[in-house]
């Protein structure tokens, strides 16, 4: 990745036609790369066949399509599928540091009957530093570009058969919002992917003023991490809790709409005798109470170094009948992927990327 060429992928039409017009060519161009880039899903400039030869050689000399291939893959015995693309983050890309200094993230297919959900990554690691997460332990090397967040779908070779995308790979999404949200944009426009906005969940341990500006600016569905009701508890758990309480991010989500065709989640991951006793299934219903959402309890996978113990079965069944008696509708996510890392909280490039430098 020499990073000499603008990449169109993730460029809007404002900025296509921008782009165009400073080669002196018309206006409608801009339209026409649009098409090619995220409709007809073309690789390089060349096959843009309907922009004369001559435009599409001046458009080569400063641009090119900027799709990355994959460079690994991992299979699971249940199907799901890892893959890792390289990526040059903004501040890399803001450096303009050498190819060999460029750095990857994972991203996982889970196909699952008629469905297939792609979960992407929006960070190469992660600020947030949660105790029971892979990604938190790597740290943060960066952000990643819009191009490199769109390229994870586009490259996929199982692209077509996407029904659902889950922002819930590397990274905290508010802390790199604006790329977030111009990729859901992409996603969802008409001139792009013209995905439903309810084919796209982004997830978020709840990040002050950036999560409100997510639900004013996107119609997507939003997930939240909670993994305690208990304010003290989920603190240690999570270092995020002090700059936004999980109290303050439920009265923020109380201000919005959910009883529609947009859908408020709650993630939970549940801790043997930590966090799935009755004690906090009576606290996750009173602080949910007016709040029209759903909780997943999700299984923990160990991680090494963190000596946190995971709920059995039968604890996560109780828990999950108590909060749908009490008018919380609960499932138990099923774990996909764990034998390749590639379950909730096992992504991490950290050594993959200290191999480059």
């Amino acid at each position: 990745m020499t990073g000499a060429k603008q990449r169109l992928l993730g460029m809007t039409p404002a900025q296509l036609k921008e782009a165009v017009t400073a080669l002196g060519m018309p206006a409608f161009t801009a339209r026409q790369l649009a098409e090619w880039v995220y409709v007809k899903r073309a690789s390089t400039i060349d096959e843009m066949t309907n922009i004369s030869k001559q435009n599409r050689q001046r458009l080569a000399e400063s641009y090119e399509v900027g799709i990355r291939q994959l460079i690994d893959n991992q299979h699971s015995k249940d199907g799901t599928i890892k893959y890792l693309f390289p990526v040059e983050t903004q501040q890399i890309a803001a450096a303009q540091q050498p190819a060999d200094n460029c750095r990857f993230v994972e991203t996982v297919y889970i196909p699952d009957g008629e469905r297939a959900t792609l979960c992407v990554s929006c960070q190469v690691g992660c600020k947030m530093n949660c105790l029971f997460c892979q990604t938190g332990k790597q740290g943060w090397e960066g952000d990643l570009t819009v191009a490199d967040i769109l390229n994870q779908i586009y490259a996929l070779p199982e692209c077509d058969q996407l029904t659902n995308i889950v922002f819930m790979g590397q990274g905290e999404p508010m802390d790199n919002l604006d790329a977030v949200l111009r990729a859901t944009e992409v996603l969802t426009a008409d001139w792009g992917c013209a995905w439903s906005p309810k084919r796209i969940t982004v997830s978020s341990v709840g990040v002050k003023n950036k999560l409100r500006r997510f639900l004013d600016e996107s119609p997507c569905h939003v997930a939240i991490s909670m993994h305690s009701p208990i304010p003290e508890q989920r603190r240690q758990l999570m270092p995020a809790e002090q700059a936004m309480s999980i109290t303050e991010v439920v009265e923020l989500l109380k201000q919005y709409d959910f009883t529609h065709q947009r859908r408020c989640s709650f993630e939970y991951i549940c801790f043997g005798g930590l966090n799935d006793q009755p004690l906090h299934a009576r606290e996750i219903v009173k602080l949910l109470q007016g709040l029209e959402c759903r909780i997943n309890l999700i299984r923990f996978h160990e991680i090494p170094g963190v000596d946190l113990p995971a709920s059995d079965e039968k604890r996560m069944e109780a828990l999950r009948d108590y909060l749908t008696r009490h008018g919380v509708f609960t499932t138990i996510r099923a774990s996909r992927g764990q034998d390749i890392f590639a379950a909730c909280g096992l992504l991490s490039t950290a050594k993959k990327n200290q191999i480059t430098k």
